[in-house]
């Protein structure tokens, strides 16, 4: 965490939210690093503070909470304002949201951990926000191919970058080994060992450097989204080998699961993204099961931001803890009226150059832009945030109509109440600088 921040520093970064909040992006490195720092330290003094959901997931895990579903939001570009509106969305409905951003992601929208918390941090200070702010690491992902050719190395690499997140406040870690599971066994204990293995093996280092004081959610992941659908039998092997892999250590909050969905939909050549089959019954089952069997919030959904508006009523239904939304949110921005079309045009230029071998035979320009536009985040990052404040605010205003929607919809309205309850109020006002 960052150096610690009198009051005095804490409110002179108030004063300038918005420059500090575009330094952190686009700034030289020394002085994007500084004032990454000083968001990061001033935060915890003007109301929200990094914070880990494990308590509310253990309440949830002995039925003291529920009937809810949270959203999880990767935000990929546009991020300041992208927060500001979630925040402004879970002030207005009382509800609980997490921020988040995946292994891939940090790649491509060019935002290591650092940048993505301290704009997310400056977003609640934009917005006065007050209580604990959910930064998670979504999907640190082990590439099956590297993983292959060099286990020791794919490892370092997760355990760099998990070292990293926590250190700029991601306290809550989603560990995704499920791209290891190996369906050509025939026992299903088989298929899913390397994945527990990994999976034990990162909790672990997560346990070791947590600070202190403070318990970071840990999930995992038992089917990679977009393959087949997963079971019961698969979950209980997963968990089993985890728990016997893992001891007497504080184990995992929630678990992935694919129920039908993919990441950010499949586009159509009309432009239209392809019905889903979601299979809502497995997806309680395996909610139910991690709930009553292992003290586990419940089930988390991948892929969920493109479904049809009336399936999300039902997440809550089947006692979802989480939902993942992300392309949903990309395609508001990019498509929206306000967004120029004369940066759209550039970004997909650079598409049909810079990604002309992913393009499939027969793709029509509408599905190849749809399949790779979230790559030019990272190189457009700059030109996203120099657009002029009316655009920033126009888009500013949908997105927060569409959280808006999505809590209310997950039944999430209200849940503020419940971080009081069970989130431990742990702020790093013993941390030291460059920790």
């Amino acid at each position: 965490m960052a150096r610690l921040s009198t009051e005095a520093e804490a409110w002179d970064v108030l004063e300038h939210i918005d420059d500090f909040a575009r330094l952190a992006a686009i700034g030289r490195p020394a002085e994007a690093a500084e004032a990454r720092g000083r968001i990061i330290a001033a935060a915890p003094h003007l109301g929200g503070w990094p914070a880990s959901i494990q308590g509310l997931y253990e309440a949830r895990g002995k039925g003291l909470v529920g009937g809810f579903t949270l959203p999880a939001v990767n935000i990929r570009g546009l991020t300041y304002e992208t927060a500001r509106a979630l925040f402004r969305a879970m002030i207005a409905t009382d509800g609980l949201a997490i921020f988040e951003l995946n292994r891939a992601e940090v790649g491509f929208t060019a935002q290591d951990p650092a940048e993505f918390s301290a704009l997310v941090l400056a977003a609640a200070i934009a917005e006065r926000y007050s209580g604990p702010v959910f930064i998670q690491a979504d999907h640190m992902m082990a590439n099956a191919t590297a993983f292959a050719a060099d286990p020791e190395a794919e490892t370092s690499a997760l355990e760099d970058l998990i070292r990293k997140a926590v250190s700029a406040g991601f306290f809550n870690i989603d560990i995704d080994a499920s791209t290891l599971v190996d369906l050509s066994f025939e026992r299903v204990n088989d298929q899913q060992r390397p994945n527990a293995r990994l999976t034990a093996h990162l909790a672990r280092l997560v346990r070791g450097i947590e600070p202190a004081g403070l318990t970071i959610s840990i999930g995992g992941e038992i089917g990679e989204v977009g393959a087949h659908n997963s079971t019961a039998e698969e979950l209980v092997e997963y968990l089993e080998q985890f728990r016997a892999l893992a001891g007497e250590m504080r184990g995992l909050s929630k678990v992935s699961v694919q129920t039908g969905t993919t990441h950010g939909g499949v586009p159509l050549a009309d432009g239209t993204i392809a019905e889903v089959a979601l299979d809502f019954e497995t997806l309680g089952e395996l909610s139910r099961l991690s709930r009553e069997r292992y003290g586990m919030a419940g089930a988390v959904q991948h892929g969920a931001s493109t479904l049809p508006e009336e399936l999300f009523g039902r997440f809550p239904d089947v006692e979802t803890a989480e939902v993942h939304l992300a392309t949903g949110f990309q395609n508001l921005v990019m498509d929206h009226a306000a967004f120029p079309a004369e940066l759209r045009d550039r970004i997909h230029e650079h598409c049909s150059g810079a990604y002309a071998s992913e393009r499939v035979p027969g793709e029509t320009d509408r599905q190849f832009f749809y399949k790779v536009r979230k790559k030019a985040w990272g190189p457009f990052k700059a030109d996203v945030i120099a657009l002029p404040p009316e655009t920033r605010g126009e888009l500013g205003k949908a997105l927060q109509a569409r959280f808006e929607f999505l809590i209310r919809r997950l039944r999430a309205t209200g849940t503020r109440g419940l971080a009081d309850r069970f989130v431990a109020d742990w702020r790093p006002s013993t941390a030291s600088e460059g920790a």
